[in-house]
């Protein structure tokens, strides 16, 4: 089937997994005209369907893209852009940790299988718990390490942000905030580093404030799981891969919060973690270490060490099933 699908751009992106995330990334790709995409996943019939409605979109939405949905890994074969969005969303009272060994046998199989096809592509990993199985798909592609990604940061930050402006009564568009560290409850958003219109909100806003905006940031996505109920957030996470994708397919030079490889940046070796980074064609051009104060880089060591203990277990529990 590969054959059959046509190209109207130099960019293809792939996205495995057509759930809500992946299916609201193959929409915001298309419609704002960046590549055409291939939509993946193992149920017969549904990324097929779903391609087809966002196909029929088209006419209203004014793009030519094309959106091709399959259930075999060889459609995705040249993709500039692999986006992971596969594994089981969490359910209410389920940490993000909970899902460890379900999702670490979802990414493992997906990337073994798409690489094999598009052995050059920049793969974003939105699975979670994020960090972890971000590790864990580098280890399985046998990339450099700029090549592989996760999108944590971006969606973190964008949610500080949400909160700051809502807080403020202010727009978002005035509003940059930085969130370093896991994509969990152990994020270290940085109060000093967010700022409204350059000024930063520990100048706006009391410390008790902040303290209570942080706490909602870190549970953002368990907000929005416990008023679900029978699913978990995706037009954030959605929007927030999408901007990943434009900056590397675009070449964008994009500063952004993302979980990159560090090998001694912020005293931190061979851990996937959030940190700012400088995002363009090749993947990461650079990894952007700011001053932090003794408190917030103790943060972010505790912050890496949950998250190589997760590492260490996901490992062990994947071998015991070999």
């Amino acid at each position: 089937m590969s054959s059959s699908f046509p190209t109207c751009s130099q960019f293809r992106v792939s996205i495995v997994g057509s759930g809500n995330v992946g299916s609201a990334l193959a929409q915001r790709v298309a419609e704002k005209n960046l590549a055409d995409v291939v939509l993946l996943d193992v149920v017969r019939g549904r990324p097929q369907g779903l391609a087809l409605d966002l196909m029929e979109a088209r006419g209203v939405e004014r793009h030519d893209r094309h959106i091709f949905g399959t259930n075999d890994y060889l459609d995705t074969a040249n993709s500039d852009v692999i986006v992971i969005t596969a594994g089981l969303p969490r359910k209410p009272g389920m940490s993000r940790d909970d899902l460890l060994l379900t999702n670490a046998k979802i990414v493992r199989d997906v990337v073994k299988q798409a690489i094999a096809h598009s052995p050059h592509a920049v793969i974003i990993v939105v699975t979670n718990p994020l960090d972890v199985m971000t590790h864990l798909a580098w280890a399985v592609s046998e990339l450099p390490p700029h090549q592989v990604m996760g999108m944590a940061g971006v969606l973190d930050s964008a949610r500080f942000q949400t909160f700051i402006a809502m807080e403020l009564n202010v727009s978002v568009s005035d509003i940059n905030a930085t969130v370093l560290g896991g994509h969990g409850d152990l994020m270290v958003p940085l109060p000093r580093y967010s700022t409204v219109n350059g000024i930063p909100i520990t100048e706006l806003l009391p410390e008790t404030t902040i303290d209570k905006l942080i706490e909602r940031t870190r549970n953002g996505g368990a907000e929005i799981v416990e008023l679900m109920q029978t699913g978990s957030a995706f037009y954030a996470p959605a929007s927030s891969a999408c901007a990943m994708v434009e900056a590397i397919l675009y070449n964008k030079s994009r500063l952004l919060p993302i979980a990159a490889y560090l090998q001694g940046e912020y005293g931190l070796n061979e851990v996937f973690i959030g940190v700012p980074c400088r995002l363009g064609c090749g993947g990461i051009e650079k990894i952007i270490e700011l001053n932090l104060t003794e408190s917030e880089l103790t943060a972010l060591h505790t912050s890496a060490k949950s998250i190589r203990e997760n590492i260490d277990r996901a490992n062990q529990l994947l071998a015991a099933t070999v």
